[in-house]
């Protein structure tokens, strides 16, 4: 089985094996309930629907660039209303949404609920614990581990941002090692080309990620792909993750790890898909106590009902646009999962400019540079992205955006997306020399330009809770 073709089974065996069917949610509809449809029905129809969604997902794949996928992509979502076929296809759209940086479009078709459950903590709002800026506690927690495991939603990359911003502070403290779930093994010049390109990574295509790889490399990180590209899903491939892993520090006893998963593959203990996590397994191979960093709860669902009722607590009491955490007088962490996480991460509701979330600067450190239609030369939908100067073509854009002017009398093909009606956007830049392209649906240029972008002082806002 290809990586791609696993991502996607793990994906159905979450919904229909390991999660509650209210848990998965799309923007505009809920999943069934079971006196709508038996278990073992909706299981048989999301077994048929994510089979329609590889067919579908590799078939765009074939498409002549990004834009020209995607829109394949949404316009089989479009046709087709079925509710488990949109259900499981929604993840499937998510990820190429995040690959053309549609961050809202990505969180409208595909988001996992957070409803308030059994094991969860008491609030940290009810007294002893205070909120402080997620990345300072973070760091404090971290001095002395030789392991720290961050985990991610991968179709909502602001859980993406604390990790990119914190790898050169964790290099300073002596941090050498960087591992992905997403990387393929078999992009073996990915340390000495320094970015990476389509063929590094299954999510590493959406610019976040893609910084997130540069930095590490740029920051002399040894980075490693450690996921078993074939193991299937559950204890088979977690173990072999984790055996990788552990394997680092048989190697090198002055290995210190930073680890990117998603999801639960961080969870240190407890059942997961009916066995045991990659963090599980490490811990117990290794000898190895990860500090556990769990972001993908505590984040700004696309529908308000799918919040965890803490976390719009915590939101409506936060003055911050920063990550932040709750620590108690003693220094402990707050986590919602004791025993699992050691940290639980809240991600403030991002505000837009532009169609563009604040979050993609990367608090501050990246400078909005405007672009307008005229880049596109009256071809539409188009697609803008910025390449570093220094790299090749086939390079994980820096970011990207859509361009599309929405004329009633255009023809269809020029009206497909109709959720992205805009002539002006902006990319989120550090600072440097760029390469700034549009690109037609087919994927060829139509224009090309040299950018500068200065290095302006940038504005961070209040920072402590």
């Amino acid at each position: 089985m290809s990586r791609i073709d696993r991502v996607a089974l793990l994906c159905c065996l979450l919904v229909a094996a390991s999660v509650p069917v209210a848990a998965f949610a799309l923007s505009d509809k809920k999943s069934p309930t079971s006196e709508e449809v038996s278990p073992a029905e909706w299981r048989r129809q999301q077994l048929a629907a994510a089979d329609k969604s590889d067919e579908i997902m590799h078939k765009a794949q074939k498409q002549p660039g990004l834009l020209a996928q995607y829109m394949l992509m949404q316009s089989n979502y479009d046709a087709n209303a079925d509710r488990a076929f949109r259900l499981i296809f929604g993840q499937y759209l998510s990820w190429f949404q995040t690959w053309i940086a549609d961050y809202d479009g990505a969180s409208r078709s595909f988001s996992i609920a957070q409803p308030a459950q059994s094991d969860d903590a008491p609030s940290p709002l009810t007294g002893g614990y205070r909120m402080r800026p997620a990345d300072e506690v973070i760091l404090e927690l971290a001095k002395d581990r030789k392991a720290i495991f961050f985990n991610e939603a991968h179709s909502a990359p602001i859980t993406r941002t604390l990790t990119v911003e914190l790898l050169a502070r964790l290099r300073a403290q002596g941090y050498n090692t960087f591992a992905a779930e997403t990387l393929y093994i078999s992009d073996k010049e990915l340390q000495k080309r320094g970015y990476a390109i389509a063929k590094t990574g299954f999510y590493t295509s959406e610019p976040i990620y893609g910084e997130m790889v540069r930095e590490a490399v740029r920051l002399g990180y040894k980075v490693v792909a450690y996921d078993a590209e074939n193991a299937g899903v559950g204890d088979p491939r977690e173990k072999e993750g984790a055996e990788t892993l552990a394997n680092l520090f048989k190697r090198d006893t002055n290995t210190r790890l930073v680890v990117n998963a998603g999801f639960a593959h961080i969870q240190k203990s407890g059942v997961y898909l009916r066995g045991s996590s990659m963090a599980t397994f490490f811990r117990r191979l290794s000898g190895v106590e990860p500090l556990a960093i769990e972001q993908t709860m505590m984040i700004e669902h696309a529908r308000e009902d799918q919040n965890h009722p803490y976390y719009v607590a915590a939101k409506n009491a936060a003055r911050t646009n920063h990550p932040f955490v709750f620590i108690d007088d003693a220094g402990a962490a707050w986590t919602l999962k004791p025993g699992l996480y050691d940290v639980s991460v809240f991600f403030p509701p991002p505000t837009t400019i532009e169609n563009r979330p604040n979050w993609v600067s990367l608090d501050g450190t990246r400078l909005p540079y405007q672009i307008s239609s005229d880049i596109c030369r009256g071809q539409f939908p188009c697609l803008v992205e910025a390449h570093y100067t220094r790299e090749s073509d086939d390079a994980v854009a820096a970011d990207r955006v859509i361009l599309n002017v929405v004329d009633q009398s255009a023809p269809i093909e020029q009206r497909l997306l109709a959720n992205h009606v805009s002539e002006r956007s902006r990319l989120y830049l550090f600072p440097g020399e760029y390469r700034v392209s549009a690109l037609d649906r087919f994927g060829r240029t139509i224009t090309a330009r040299n950018v500068h972008i200065g290095a302006e002082p940038a504005a961070t806002g209040a920072k402590s809770p």
